[in-house]
């Protein structure tokens, strides 16, 4: 289905929880989300992925909070994953808890996993999370190595001052490994949102620190390289230094059942409580009402909303 814009809208971020186990700093409070939503069931999930596939959706993102803290989530994967229309369904997750369950939601139908992962170092881990162990993320990515998914990403936020001085390490972990490493430009908005400028550093810097990388053909929103011969590739995703909303083809739906056309959108079309063609419309509304692009470099975000709340 097309937006006003003429893009083709293929893919919805379906958040499925708000709870998280870690506190990062840039995404959610230390104590956690003052008044947290309560989550969608199992069967609103499956009817507005039903009704999403209608409109043209074909690939769905389980995004949460952390969604493998659903005791139901295998079931929930399983269930969309047989949904006509769906060709491809995926996962983000701080990792946590995948080396667990990596095997049950492979044979529940997820094809890609992505893996939130922003240091390497464990005391920095630690610190950054404000609770994290990083040995339980770094089995969790090797188990989602072993699973058999079509394909592992570890997302690095870039933080300046805080996690750049990582960035060739991360990029060595594709040399030998067959993952990509995707470069993320940090957002001000929620709990950064007035950090120093300082902190917010273009994709640009893991080129500059690695010069070895070579492009090659980009996928979706990411802009592509790799090392001389390397197993895995590395991906950069900048929504600030270069905003990709002209190829944007994705929708959002939050935990509490309402539609964002854009991430950094005040817009959200409510979808609880809507069933058949009802609900078909309202997704067929939220695609056609896509702004034609954020403003983060200009006035910021327009949303109040924190990443945890919105998947990502």
């Amino acid at each position: 289905m097309l937006d006003t814009f003429g893009r083709e809208v293929r893919m919805l971020r379906l958040a499925v929880t708000e709870a998280c186990d870690l506190r990062c700093e840039y995404c959610m409070p230390q104590n956690g989300l003052p008044n947290e939503a309560m989550p969608m069931s199992g069967n609103e999930l499956v009817a507005i992925a039903e009704a999403a596939s209608k409109c043209g959706i074909n690939k769905i993102r389980l995004t949460g909070g952390e969604p493998l803290l659903r005791p139901d989530i295998v079931d929930i994967c399983r269930r969309l994953s047989h949904i006509e229309g769906i060709r491809t369904l995926c996962l983000t997750t701080n990792g946590t808890r995948l080396q667990a369950l990596a095997g049950q939601l492979y044979a529940a139908g997820v094809k890609r996993v992505n893996l939130s992962l922003d240091s390497l170092n464990p005391e920095r881990y630690a610190r950054l999370t404000r609770c994290g162990n990083l040995a339980d993320v770094l089995a969790g990515l090797e188990a989602a190595m072993a699973a058999g998914f079509e394909r592992v990403k570890v997302n690095c936020v870039l933080i300046g001052g805080i996690n750049d001085d990582e960035i060739a390490d991360f990029v060595e972990l594709t040399r030998h490994k067959p993952l990509e490493v995707r470069f993320i430009e940090l957002m001000p908005m929620g709990e950064c949102a007035a950090w120093p400028k300082k902190r917010f550093i273009s994709a640009e810097t893991v080129l500059e620190r690695c010069p070895e990388l070579t492009p090659i053909p980009g996928e979706g929103v990411a802009q592509r390289c790799r090392l001389p011969n390397a197993v895995g590739t590395v991906g950069l995703i900048r929504p600030m230094s270069r905003a990709f909303c002209g190829d944007c083809d994705r929708i959002r739906v939050t935990a509490d059942g309402k539609l964002k056309p854009c991430l950094h959108s005040v817009e959200e079309l409510d979808l609880r409580g809507l069933r058949g063609q009802a609900l078909v419309r309202r997704m067929a509304e939220g695609i056609g009402d896509k702004p034609v692009s954020h403003h983060l470099n200009d006035t910021g975000t327009d949303t109040e909303r924190r990443m945890s709340q919105i998947g990502g």
